[in-house]
């Protein structure tokens, strides 16, 4: 019976989910351009762009930038064996830009910025300021969701960026300082190690991610219940939600480049 109720729920959370990221896209590609004329909010846009992606920019530099020199330290012990130091450029680089990057980014993202989006809008929701727009003829999914999601799918590439960057140049002043390898060389192995298609690929993924971590967000924001102890169970389950998805998503483009390498 427990294993039917879970079903159950499961398959119409999905079902409610699809409705509101259907309703988004609407509102986002469909509505402007139709004789609602209801455009995307830039200025909301901006000022959620500004607290997902400005404010997080010294967590994200730091963090990957303790995880490049991590990651070229736990290269270095291995490639050191096979007198193949060098390599370890390439580890770095490819690691950062193929899946630390993202992933990372994507997790400090769902932290800080998917939880707050669920926060806000439960809190709107029991405080009925949702119920309040309906009433005064503006759509909720317009007016607080869909800023939301244009803002993180904005800035989670962008702070991917510069997650990328740090990590490598972690791992640079790691091997330049620790493992003394000459700066130059590294430099050049790392430089063709990757290209812009490894770049992309680490994109694509942070686009994805910041889907998923908005829609997350907004959805369980949305569906919060219960007053403030429902707004804080919801809260707690966006970012435990967002991490699973993020990293079921990560997986599933691993998987499909590797195939179609």
């Amino acid at each position: 019976m427990t294993l039917g109720r879970v079903t159950i729920h499961a398959v119409s959370a999905i079902h409610q989910a699809a409705g509101l990221a259907r309703e988004v896209a609407y509102w986002t590609f469909i509505a402007p351009w139709t004789r609602e004329r209801s455009g995307i909010r830039w200025e909301s846009v901006i000022h959620q762009g500004v607290r997902i992606g400005w404010d997080a920019i010294f967590i994200v530099a730091v963090i990957t930038f303790f995880v490049g020199m991590i990651s070229a330290l736990q290269s270095a012990s291995l490639l050191r064996q096979f007198g193949q130091l060098l390599l370890m450029a390439n580890a770095v680089a490819l690691s950062m830009t193929r899946e630390l990057g993202p992933l990372l980014t994507a997790i400090i993202v769902a932290g800080r910025s998917g939880s707050a989006f669920t926060a806000e809008i439960g809190s709107m929701k029991m405080a009925e300021e949702v119920d309040a727009l309906t009433a005064m003829g503006l759509n909720p999914v317009h007016f607080l969701m869909v800023p939301r999601v244009v803002a993180m799918v904005i800035a989670v590439p962008t702070l991917t960026l510069i997650a990328d960057f740090m990590g490598i140049f972690g791992g640079w002043l790691l091997a330049v300082s620790v493992v003394d390898l000459g700066s130059l060389q590294y430099i050049r192995h790392t430089i063709g190690a990757i290209d812009m298609g490894d770049v992309m690929r680490g994109l694509t993924k942070s686009f994805i991610f910041g889907c998923l971590i908005a829609m997350t967000g907004c959805y369980l924001g949305i569906q919060a219940e219960g007053g403030s102890e429902g707004v804080g169970r919801s809260t707690t389950n966006s970012v435990v939600i967002s991490i699973f998805l993020i990293v079921l998503a990560n997986l599933a483009f691993t998987a499909f480049f590797y195939m179609v390498e």
